[in-house]
């Protein structure tokens, strides 16, 4: 294939994981009886954060709070679409007090902010992708919010039903690789929503289960570029094929709190 794919410059949000742990367990990636290496976890995190800069991106920085370890998992607070954020309200109540710095640091920017009414977990299940955005449900975010989202942003949202317990958000089970396409793993989704992206995504790409468990769906892409988990080998090679550049950066350390590269990176659009 040629080497056509053309990467855009993106802005990104993050937050350092000093308090990173996991003293919960909300999915079935977290068990408190595995310990965190704290100082593996920022340099694996200060990694991403390097990469995304060599490529040309813009990183910006959200401070961490003592007693929220799981703020670390930006991507889950808020979606971001033309300027307007729609916060988030968390299922567990473990993880509710994260959206008040995320929201916080919107409006002292000049943001329009906006609290859903139901249970909302940003990123982690709204995806923009193009023309409209895709939601997800089943595990987390609630089929209202993606109402919700599609009154406050005045973009069609498409919901779409996710079965597997191990891919309980959207960002675990699926990523855009540009305006047209995505990549993801098919047995993550009920059939009706199967369908569904198939229509949509004749060409998509599509993750095994083991590329799936290794966190190579929880990917950030630039339209050229992939940032990648390094174990989602066979992912890699079927991106490569169609023109796309993966970067891997191992960030396995936070697989133990059922994260990766998307769950600790919001787009600011």
């Amino acid at each position: 294939m040629p080497d056509s794919r053309v990467p855009r410059r993106r802005r990104f949000l993050v937050c350092e994981p000093r308090h990173f742990a996991v003293r919960y367990a909300i999915n079935p990636w977290m068990s408190p009886d595995r310990p965190v290496d704290v100082i593996r976890a920022l340099d694996q995190w200060q990694a991403l954060v390097d990469a995304y800069r060599d490529h040309g991106h813009t990183v910006e920085r959200v401070a961490p709070v003592p007693g929220l370890p799981d703020m670390v998992f930006a991507a889950n607070a808020a979606v971001v679409v033309g300027g307007r954020v729609l916060g988030s309200r968390f299922r567990a109540p473990e993880r509710r007090a994260e959206s008040l710095p995320y929201e916080a640091w919107f409006k002292e920017r000049g943001y329009e902010v906006q609290h859903p009414g139901s249970v909302c977990e940003g990123e982690g299940d709204l995806t923009p992708a193009g023309r409209w955005i895709l939601a997800g449900t089943g595990f987390r975010t609630a089929p209202e919010a993606h109402r919700e989202a599609q009154e406050f942003f005045g973009v069609p949202v498409i919901s779409l039903t996710l079965v597997d317990p191990y891919f309980y958000h959207l960002d675990t089970a699926l990523f855009v690789l540009d305006d047209d396409n995505v990549a993801y793993y098919p047995e993550a989704f009920s059939p009706g929503s199967r369908e569904v992206l198939a229509r949509l995504y004749p060409d998509a790409v599509l993750a095994t289960r083991e590329d799936a468990l290794a966190f190579g769906l929880n990917s950030v892409c630039d339209g050229r570029h992939v940032f990648i988990s390094p174990g989602a080998t066979a992912l890699a090679g079927r991106l490569a094929e169609r023109g796309y550049v993966p970067v891997p950066v191992d960030l396995s350390e936070f697989h133990k709190a059922g994260g990766g590269i998307k769950c600790c990176t919001q787009e600011i659009r």
